[in-house]
């Protein structure tokens, strides 16, 4: 077991590591102003991140992430649930649906930020929501329509009520289809939070690296970038966690189909 975990770490890490390693060859001695040598980026970063800008700069903006991917899955999953259920209700909105989808996210930033202000959390809040919303969305009402009638038949027979049908029925067994939708908007939110700090923030991670770019302060911009790189890594791993807990029960079952 603790073998297996080994590897799998190490395996994990074998590309970042030859990939810094090739950064840190290729950079060694530049005197390209751009492309500073790895080592004098790493020596910038304590002092431009591990001082105030992470209650200024860092916090800021995984809470305005976290608040729009919350919001994005809750309003995902509870109309993903309804339009999959009810036919009617599909029918009118499918048409509705397949036209937002085709809408780019970064493209509703600057209409946003018009109704929502430029500076304030709000507008970059709803850009993030907005932009994770259609994967959860389209996932759930996938995962939903796909639920056995079998099963559903079964609870009924057994005289579940509508709520425990959905809570016992419907939820569990469209929930590998909801996973999958919560984790392509992970990663949408994050580029969504850098973009809409792009426009009118004066705080932020995305506002950071613009500064450091327009300042020509070069190593920091890399340090920045870094940090995004990091932050997106981090989520993915508590993404993870909370996947292998919540589903598996899925797991065991798809390994048991396999007779493993």
């Amino acid at each position: 077991m603790l073998a297996n975990s080994g590897r799998r770490v190490a395996a994990a890490l074998l590309v970042p590591s030859v990939l810094v390693g090739l950064w840190w060859v290729l950079t060694a001695g530049s005197t390209n102003f751009f492309w500073p040598p790895l080592s004098t980026v790493l020596r910038a970063f304590p002092d431009t991140w591990f001082g105030e800008r992470i209650g200024t700069d860092v916090l800021p903006s995984v809470a305005r992430l976290t608040a729009g991917y919350l919001a994005a899955v809750v309003l995902g999953v509870a109309a993903g649930v309804a339009i999959g259920r009810i036919k009617t209700l599909r029918a009118l909105t499918e048409p509705t649906l397949e036209f937002f989808r085709a809408i780019p996210p970064p493209v509703l930033v600057p209409v946003i930020a018009l109704f929502a202000g430029y500076t304030g959390d709000l507008s970059k809040i709803i850009t993030i929501a907005l932009g994770c919303l259609w994967p959860v969305l389209l996932n759930t009402v996938e995962g939903v329509r796909a639920v056995d009638e079998v099963l559903l038949d079964t609870a009924r027979s057994y005289r579940f009520r509508r709520r425990s049908r959905l809570r016992h029925v419907i939820l569990p067994a469209a929930s590998p289809q909801i996973a999958a939708g919560a984790r392509q908007a992970l990663s949408i939110a994050v580029i969504l939070m850098v973009i809409s700090e792009l426009f009118g923030a004066s705080h932020g991670l995305g506002a950071s690296v613009v500064q450091f770019q327009r300042g020509f302060a070069v190593p920091q911009m890399w340090t920045g970038i870094i940090v995004l790189g990091l932050l997106g890594v981090a989520l993915s791993v508590i993404f993870r966690i909370v996947e292998h807990r919540a589903l598996g029960w899925y797991r065991g079952q798809r390994q048991a189909d396999r007779g493993l």
